[in-house]
């Protein structure tokens, strides 16, 4: 298994109208994206080809959206005390999701 092309820990991810959980984790791993609990438990996972994510204008600081398996999240990066620049942390969440779908096509 190689090194994680992108990892937060932290992150709220919501799936409307509802949070999921405020702890969680976004992995960008081997061409898949995961989301997971703050406990491990995968939330939901595919090919980074098969993600789309963004930061539409309602979207808060350090906030994105990702589609994934045809359900969308609310990712918001540095919850709880984790990393303190959340929105350079999603802003890389983004360049590394396009930068992925690049290569794969």
């Amino acid at each position: 298994m190689s090194e994680p092309e992108f990892s937060a820990r932290g992150v709220r991810i919501e799936r409307w109208p509802r949070s999921l959980t405020r702890a969680g984790q976004v992995l960008i791993q081997d061409g898949r994206l995961a989301l997971l609990t703050s406990y491990g438990k995968v939330i939901d996972s595919a090919p980074l080809r098969a993600v789309r994510a963004a930061k539409p204008w309602f979207a808060g600081r350090g906030s994105t959206v990702a589609t994934v398996n045809g359900t969308r999240y609310r990712l918001t990066m540095g919850q709880r005390g984790h990393r303190p620049d959340a929105t350079a942390l999603a802003r890389r969440f983004l360049e590394t999701v396009s930068r992925a779908r690049r290569s794969a096509s």
